[in-house]
């Protein structure tokens, strides 16, 4: 059975801040920054949209632009009132983005052999405390189209071990592919992992 936009909101809904931010730094509330690292056709990107205040900025991000035009018709269609700036760019290069409060990764992680420098950039890009969201496949082992996917007890450890901690299992959802889905809730750290 193929996921749907609840699906979506759902793996995500417990992980995301609705509320706007106090700024430390002025006293005053600001809208909150997200970003979709490899929002492909945007499914998590209209999922940010309707948990995300409607003066909340989206980024999102992926290297084909053609599926960025398409998820922009898309989500003017169903939440004109966002706001969503679209990067056709490739996230494992540096980007300038400002100090974003929470990023969503979402089945593009398993694409990356080689995960730690792409978890350095990642958490360059968060503020003190920043939300990193991961959705993935529940599993250690791909295929073809999967190359690279981690469990949650694999994304746990490798989290913790590049300053995101804590972490916790938000949500679960069966797929075609590869049995399930989950997504976790990891923190920016500020102290130096003990794994």
């Amino acid at each position: 059975m193929a996921m749907n936009h609840q699906d979506h909101v759902d793996l995500l809904r417990e992980g995301v801040q609705t509320d706007c931010i106090q700024d430390t730094s002025t006293g005053h509330s600001r809208p909150p920054l997200w970003a979709d690292f490899g929002s492909g056709g945007g499914a998590f990107t209209l999922a940010l949209a309707d948990l995300l205040p409607s003066q909340a900025l989206i980024f999102s991000v992926d290297r084909d632009r053609r599926a960025l035009e398409l998820q922009e018709r898309e989500l003017r269609a169903r939440f004109p009132d966002r706001k969503v700036t679209y990067l056709p760019a490739d996230f494992t290069r540096p980007l300038e983005l400002p100090q974003l409060d929470g990023v969503v990764m979402a089945n593009a992680l398993h694409f990356q052999r080689h995960k730690i420098n792409l978890l350095h950039l990642i958490k360059g890009y968060l503020r003190p405390s920043g939300l990193f969201i991961l959705v993935e496949y529940n599993v250690d082992r791909g295929n073809l189209w999967v190359p690279y996917p981690l469990s949650y007890p694999t994304w746990e450890k490798l989290a913790h071990q590049n300053g995101f901690w804590p972490t916790r299992r938000l949500a679960v959802k069966p797929s075609r592919f590869l049995k399930e889905i989950y997504s976790a809730l990891s923190y920016v750290s500020n102290t130096p992992s003990e794994a």
